[in-house]
């Protein structure tokens, strides 16, 4: 493709880009006064990013995957589902974010740009067609996501949850980087298309299977899989609520899209090999996701658990390493995105009558009697993120399963099954506290507009309604996880 076709290719990326800078030089001459201003404009530039992304989810550029720029990047079905994910999360943090940090007279000119620019480099990763392409989309994003993590500079835990989460992330970058170096060492290219034909000419050397391992570990940082998940109760916890909304949706579904990506198709030629690591890492997420939940207090913490718990799931579909394991895994994720919306706007709506956000789930006791709108969409979402019918969200764990059954992974399924059981036990606990204990009546500020919409809508998503749209999600999930097979 030439170098024209290459441009037109990747609109949304180019729109992001040069919106971001002139929103750039907007945040220098008006100061935080356009701060307001400026989250409006980048929404609205997001949208139009989306707009431009739909079109890819009939196979690519004019309805065919398509290699842009001799290979960086490819423009797919693939590439264009995790956009409008990422999109999604972005989008839904900046509508939440400005009236929270005005609260604390917070709000920064910077915030909305750190957004953009964060979602321009995850768009990037998502459409990587080489490790080096990868690497800049996932740094790009990772440093917008850490000066984002410490943005409250009020709050001590800000600051904590920014200097934790940038020391283990660049830890995590060197690992991906060394994996990487010796990927190229003994492939010779830095291509996926060219590491997925080296590594398929013959046996996986002892170099490239160290090489890769050192790449999987890498990502499994960026999704919080066990056992590199020790970041992401205390980032949770200690960062702004709208940032925390954002890391639970967008750059999840962005590196977890990355995962699929590097997995089934520069590493496609030897399953086998990374499957193993994959089938440990689902099975130690679900369970250390799973036990950290039970002894928390603090919702932001908890959700933070279930996100590790929900990333063990996922895995399970890529374990499957097939079409259909790679489809159910995209409809887990979609769905898990629109529940951690409805959970982060629930939270943000939870506050004192000073205004302060309240985070004990102690003091949400009795919150049915005082909040029963609240306390109802608060349990719709444990019960979906639980998996317990006929919420949306067992739609999530049925298909994963059910994939992993067909590639004969039924040991896999039937622990996972297992797990999901005693998971189950502390987002029951939430519940419990909601509706049977009695009222500590300590949530009396009234919610933003804005948060109460979010809400319902992805109440009503995750809602028994949601299978509405089975047959709509599962034929975009499946032709996005066609293009990385190479089918369409």
């Amino acid at each position: 493709m030439d170098f024209a076709h290459s441009l037109a290719a990747i609109s949304a990326e180019e729109l992001i880009s040069g919106a971001g800078l002139v929103l750039l030089l907007v945040a220098a001459w008006g100061g935080d006064k356009a701060a307001r201003a400026i989250s409006v404009a980048a929404l609205v530039v997001l949208v139009a990013a989306a707009a431009l992304a739909v079109p890819a989810l009939a196979g690519g550029v004019g309805g065919k995957a398509a290699f842009v720029f001799d290979g960086q990047l490819r423009v797919d079905a693939f590439a264009s589902f995790a956009k409008l994910l990422i999109y999604l999360g972005a989008g839904v943090t900046l509508i939440v974010a400005p009236s929270f940090f005005e609260r604390f007279n917070a709000l920064r000119a910077e915030f909305p740009l750190l957004v953009l620019f964060a979602a321009l480099g995850m768009g990037i990763m998502v459409s990587a067609g080489d490790l080096l392409t990868l690497y800049i989309g996932l740094e790009l994003n990772s440093l917008a996501s850490y000066v984002l993590a410490a943005m409250l500079r009020s709050d001590g835990r800000s600051a904590e949850a920014g200097l934790k989460y940038f020391v283990l992330g660049s830890l995590a970058s060197g690992i991906l980087l060394y994996g990487v170096s010796l990927t190229y060492g003994f492939t010779g290219t830095t291509s996926f298309e060219g590491i997925r034909t080296a590594l398929s000419a013959g046996p996986l050397s002892i170099g490239a299977t160290f090489g890769m391992v050192f790449v999987f570990a890498g990502l499994a940082f960026k999704i919080s899989a066990a056992p590199f998940h020790m970041w992401t109760p205390d980032v949770y916890e200690g960062s702004p609520t709208p940032v925390t909304t954002f890391f639970a949706t967008a750059p999840k579904a962005a590196a977890l899209a990355l995962l699929m990506r590097v997995s089934l198709d520069a590493f496609g030629a030897h399953v086998s090999a990374w499957n193993q690591i994959v089938i440990f890492a689902s099975l130690f997420s679900i369970i250390i996701g799973a036990l950290g939940a039970i002894t928390q207090n603090n919702i932001k913490r908890l959700l933070a658990y279930s996100s590790i718990n929900n990333v063990g799931f996922m895995l399970i579909g890529l374990a499957a390493g097939t079409p259909a394991g790679a489809s159910a895994m995209l409809v887990y994720l979609a769905i898990y995105v629109v529940t951690s919306v409805a959970g982060f706007a629930a939270v943000l709506l939870l506050r004192d009558e000073n205004g302060d956000p309240i985070e004990a789930i102690s003091d949400m006791a009795g919150l049915s009697r005082t909040r029963p709108g609240l306390a109802a969409a608060l349990a719709i979402v444990m019960f979906s993120l639980a998996g317990i019918p006929p919420l949306f969200g067992f739609w999530g764990k049925f298909v994963v399963f059910q994939a992993a059954v067909q590639a004969h992974l039924v040991l896999l399924a039937a622990v996972g099954i297992a797990a999901s059981v005693i998971g189950a036990f502390y987002y029951l606990k939430v519940v419990k506290v909601l509706y049977f204990d009695e009222p500590a009546d300590k949530v009396r500020g009234n919610g933003d507009f804005a948060n109460t919409v979010l809400l319902a809508l992805a109440s009503i998503a995750i809602s028994p309604l949601g299978y509405l749209g089975t047959k709509w999600l599962g034929g975009l999930a499946g032709n996005a996880a066609a293009a990385l097979f190479h089918v369409v």
